[in-house]
């Protein structure tokens, strides 16, 4: 097992590349593949997650293994269940415990030819390709949001078309909202025309030059470091990071402002690329309660963030982090409970934190094969000089060059095994 010992420095001035959005690379890597163009969309995201979808677009192996991607798993499902050939798609014995049942009852209803190998509502599925028409169909939208994302992106390709009616409410809306967005950029017509109802035009899409932008999701990890800083001059240079981006995670430069990160939009010049400039300043928060059900994504930063700043908070709409990498909820409680804070859970779905203490152990931080875990949970080597990490290698789902980068702004980074 490789473990890592950090201890920050005390203080930043730099530039950081972040990676391509990985969101925005696994959208455009389907529907690209749907509109039969020829030339990939650039600045693709070297993740894990990405590169199984793309190995398997370019390949359609008969068994497809896509290890730990969610997002693989259900947007291929959703893609395979309309190309040509039979599959058998796989992952990690975790990715077969998370549920794939409303997905494959949606597509079964359309037509779609797939069968469980295992437990029914979970992988792995047995996929037999073939046309589908398209028309009406309802579907929870309290569940997974990708489950919405997989459908809407086969929609312009079905002779009829989609109309989707979401049922039982709606989590993770910025997300369907960044799907539609990429969908309209290769040329779908699509919208929303109710509360909770998408309809997609069948208007095939159109080949088209694309190119990723920087992934918020990554910058949040850089914000969270820089407000468990203590230097007043501290400062990052975030290119590629676009204002008025669709990425549901971009909301984090409103919640870190709160936490004394000020974010200033720069422009491309002679010098450097378009990007965010993010600097400290001064704010105290007594407490803070957010609701992240359209961003959970974010919650394991906040939850460590928050803690260590000593800012109670409740954080709601956290019900998706029971089927995510591992149970958010549960593997926070365990892991904060090592440096001496005391998390409690609410309704499955809430974390709050009234400024408990216990006697801090100083183990290892786990990871649970969860990228987050490892992310959210380094910059609090600021606080804690000689953190460790058991599995550091986990980041390779989303963000690889994640400790390369934080070796360059000055993290000493001890591995042992």
């Amino acid at each position: 097992m490789t473990q890592y010992k950090i201890t920050a420095p005390s203080y930043f001035d730099h530039t950081v590349q972040l990676p391509s959005s990985k969101s925005v690379s696994n959208r455009a890597l389907i529907i690209h593949a749907l509109s039969g163009g020829k030339v990939q969309p650039h600045h693709l995201s070297d993740c894990d997650d990405t590169q199984v979808i793309m190995n398997a677009i370019m390949h359609m192996p008969p068994v497809i293994d896509i290890k730990a991607a969610g997002t693989a798993m259900r947007f291929l499902t959703a893609f395979l269940s309309i190309s040509e050939g039979e599959h058998v798609l796989t992952g990690t014995e975790r990715m077969q415990h998370r549920p794939i049942g409303p997905l494959v009852d949606a597509l079964r209803y359309l037509g779609a030819d797939i069968e469980y190998m295992g437990e029914d509502g979970y992988p792995p599925l047995r996929i037999h390709g073939k046309q589908l028409t398209g028309g009406n169909i309802e579907m929870p939208g309290n569940v997974s949001s990708q489950y919405v994302s997989a459908l809407l992106m086969l929609g312009p390709v079905l002779p009829k078309g989609l109309n989707i009616k979401l049922t039982n409410g709606m989590i993770s809306r910025p997300y369907i909202d960044l799907t539609l967005w990429v969908m309209q950029q290769f040329g779908a017509e699509v919208e929303w025309t109710d509360i909770d109802t998408i309809a997609v035009r069948p208007k095939p899409y159109a080949p088209c030059t694309y190119y990723i932008e920087s992934d918020w999701s990554a910058a949040s990890y850089w914000y969270e470091i820089l407000a468990l800083s203590t230097h007043r001059d501290n400062t990052f240079f975030l290119p590629g990071l676009l204002d008025g981006s669709k990425q549901g995670d971009s909301v984090l430069r409103y919640l870190f402002s709160l936490l004394s990160v000020k974010t200033e939009v720069e422009e491309a010049d002679d010098t450097h690329s378009a990007g965010m400039r993010i600097t400290r300043h001064e704010r105290n928060l007594p407490r803070l309660e957010y609701d992240f059900v359209n961003c959970p994504d974010l919650a394991q930063t906040f939850v460590v963030c928050c803690a260590v700043l000593d800012i109670p908070f409740l954080f709601t709409g956290l019900s998706t982090l029971l089927i995510k990498e591992t149970n958010r909820l549960e593997a926070l409680k365990v892991e904060m409970r090592k440096l001496g804070y005391v998390i409690k859970e609410q309704n499955k779905s809430e974390l709050v934190w009234n400024g408990e203490r216990c006697e801090p152990s100083f183990e290892p931080i786990d990871t649970y094969e969860d990228h987050r875990m490892a992310m959210a949970f380094a910059p609090a080597a600021i606080k804690f000089p000689g953190l460790r990490i058991n599995h550091p290698e986990v980041v390779s789902k989303s963000y690889p060059q994640f400790w390369n980068d934080l070796r360059s702004v000055g993290f000493e980074i001890e591995e042992s095994k």
